[in-house]
C-alpha cells in the first residue's frame, strides 16, 4: 500500500478531508475531487492505484446512476485501475451491481478506518477486479439460511459484504420469511459475534414497558421496582441488539428511541444519569419501506438512523426452487423430535408444495411439514399428508378498478408498468418479466412515460 497512488472522487468536502489525513501515512499518494466530470482527466495524467468513488453527486437524487456511469467509464479505459464504490444510502442491490460491473469492493460510509484501509489493501492485492464468486464453489457458512436458489445466493453475498461493517440494518420483508434468522446471520458474520445478541420484540412493547425493558430502570423508579437493572441496551453493549417489528412503535415510543440512537446513551427510569452504550443495531418489519417513509406513522429522522443499509427477505413464491430443500430439513427436524424415522417427500408431495403460494411462507411451510410428520404412519410423505393452514387466505392480486378504465391504449400501457413497478418495489427486473419486455424495453418506456 506503501507504493500505491489513490484517488478519491466524492462531492462531500468533508469526506475528502478526512479521506485525506488518513490515507496520506499508509499509501504514496492521495488524490481527492468533487468534481467526477474531471475523473477521466486525472486518471490520463496520473498512474492512479485505486479510486474510491460515490455512487452519488447529486443528493437530491440518491440513485446510484452517476457512480455505475463514471465506474464503466474507468473500467473501460483503464482496465486494471480498482475502483470500490462509496454509498452512504441503503442500496446494497446498486452496490451488487457495482460489483458485477467491475468494481473491486464497496464500502458503507461512514466507515471505519481500519476496514477502508483493509478494502484499499484487498483491492491491490488482487490482479483483476473481484467479481462475485461462484456460489457452486463457495465454502460459507449459512448460519441456518437454508437455500441455493439464484435469489438466495444474491442475497447470502449481500449479508457477506454487510455484515462485518458497523451500519445499522433494516431487514424488511413478510411474516414467516425468517427476518430473525437474517438477524442472527449477521451478528455471526459481524466483527462483534464474540459479544453479546439481544433481541427484542419492540412491537409487542406496551408504553409503560417500553422504556423499563429497553432502557433499564433504578430501584424505586416505580411501584415494583424492588432492583437496579438493566435495560435490553445496556445487556447489548459491545454487540448487536435486534429489533423487531420496529414498524409498529408509536410515535411517542419513536421519539425516545430516536434521542437513544442520537446521544449513544441510555437514561434508566428514575436516574439522571446518562450511561453510554456501543451497540449495532439490526432492525426489522414487515411493513413496507414505502409506508414507513409516511411521517404520520414513522418519524422519517428514525428511518435514516436504523436504515444505512437495508436487507429485503424475498417471500417463499419468489423461491420456489428452495421449497424441496426446506421441506427436507423440517422433516428431519421433526422426524428427530417426534421419534419417526420418515423417509422423504414423494415427488406428488413436493410438487403439491412446489405449486402453493405460501402466504405465511417458510413458516406455514414449516407447520405442515411438522402437521404431516405428526399425521402421517408411513415410510414417506405423500401428497395427501400435506395439509395448508386455513388460517392463511390466498392474496390474488387484481388490479383496482381504475387500473384500467381508461380505452387509450398508451394510457392504459402506462399504468400496466406503473402498476408492475409498484409491486415490486422498483425491481426493474422482476417488473420487465411480468411485463413480458426486456430490460432495456422497459427503461425506454419508463422514460417515454416519465416514470
Amino acid at each position: 500500500m506503501k507504493k500505491a497512488t489513490v484517488l478519491v472522487v466524492d462531492d462531500d468536502q468533508d469526506l475528502l478531508t478526512a479521506s485525506r489525513i488518513l490515507l496520506r501515512p499508509n499509501v504514496k499518494e492521495v488524490l481527492v475531487e468533487h468534481n467526477p466530470e474531471k475523473l477521466i482527466n486525472i486518471l490520463e495524467r496520473n498512474p492512479v492505484d485505486v479510486v474510491l468513488l460515490d455512487m452519488n453527486f447529486k443528493s437530491a437524487i440518491n440513485t446510484g446512476n452517476e457512480g455505475l456511469f463514471w465506474l464503466s467509464k474507468v473500467k473501460s479505459l483503464f482496465p486494471n485501475i480498482n475502483v470500490i464504490m462509496i454509498t452512504a444510502y441503503g442500496a446494497v442491490d446498486l452496490a451488487v451491481k457495482s460489483l458485477k460491473q467491475g468494481a473491486s469492493d464497496f464500502i458503507v460510509k461512514p466507515w471505519q478506518n481500519d476496514q477502508l484501509l483493509q478494502t484499499i489493501q484487498a483491492a491491490l492485492d488482487e490482479n483483476k477486479p473481484v467479481q462475485k464468486p461462484n456460489p457452486i464453489n463457495v465454502s460459507r457458512d449459512q448460519h441456518g439460511i437454508i437455500g441455493k436458489s439464484a435469489i438466495m445466493e444474491d442475497l447470502q453475498y449481500k449479508l457477506d459484504k454487510v455484515a462485518p461493517t458497523e451500519a445499522n440494518i433494516l431487514i424488511l420483508g413478510e411474516n414467516g420469511t425468517g427476518k430473525d434468522l437474517i438477524a442472527s446471520a449477521i451478528h455471526q458474520r459481524s466483527l462483534r459475534h464474540k459479544q453479546a445478541y439481544v433481541k427484542v420484540d419492540v412491537g409487542s412493547l406496551t408504553e409503560t414497558l417500553f422504556e423499563s425493558e429497553l432502557f433499564g430502570y433504578k430501584k424505586g423508579a416505580f411501584t415494583d421496582a424492588r432492583e437496579d437493572r438493566k435495560g435490553r441496551f445496556e445487556h447489548a453493549d459491545g454487540g448487536t441488539l435486534f429489533m423487531d417489528e420496529i414498524g409498529n412503535i408509536s410515535l411517542q415510543q419513536q421519539a425516545k428511541l430516536l434521542s437513544v440512537l442520537q446521544n449513544r446513551a441510555v437514561v434508566p427510569l428514575g436516574s439522571s444519569q446518562s450511561i453510554p452504550v456501543d451497540i449495532r443495531l439490526l432492525s426489522a418489519t414487515n411493513v413496507p419501506l414505502k409506508a414507513l417513509a409516511d411521517e404520520s406513522r414513522f418519524r422519517k429522522d428514525l428511518i435514516y438512523r436504523i436504515n444505512t443499509l437495508e436487507i429485503q427477505v424475498p417471500p417463499l413464491r419468489e423461491r420456489v426452487s428452495d421449497i424441496p430443500l426446506l421441506a427436507e430439513h423440517f422433516l428431519s427436524f421433526y422426524n428427530s423430535k417426534y421419534h419417526k424415522n420418515i423417509a422423504g417427500l414423494e415427488q406428488d408431495a413436493i410438487a403439491k408444495l412446489k405449486t402453493y403460494h405460501f402466504p405465511g411462507n417458510v413458516r406455514e411451510l414449516q407447520y405442515s411439514i411438522e402437521r404431516a410428520v405428526i399425521m402421517s404412519d408411513r415410510s414417506s410423505i405423500r401428497g395427501e399428508d400435506i395439509l395448508f393452514s386455513p388460517i392463511e387466505q390466498q392474496q390474488v392480486e387484481e388490479p383496482t378498478s381504475d387500473v384500467f378504465s381508461s380505452h387509450n391504449l398508451e394510457e392504459m400501457e402506462r399504468k400496466a408498468i406503473k402498476s408492475a413497478i409498484d409491486r415490486y418495489n422498483g425491481n426493474i427486473s422482476k417488473a420487465a418479466k411480468e411485463l413480458g419486455l426486456t430490460r432495456a424495453a422497459l427503461y425506454r418506456r419508463l422514460e417515454k412515460y416519465n416514470l
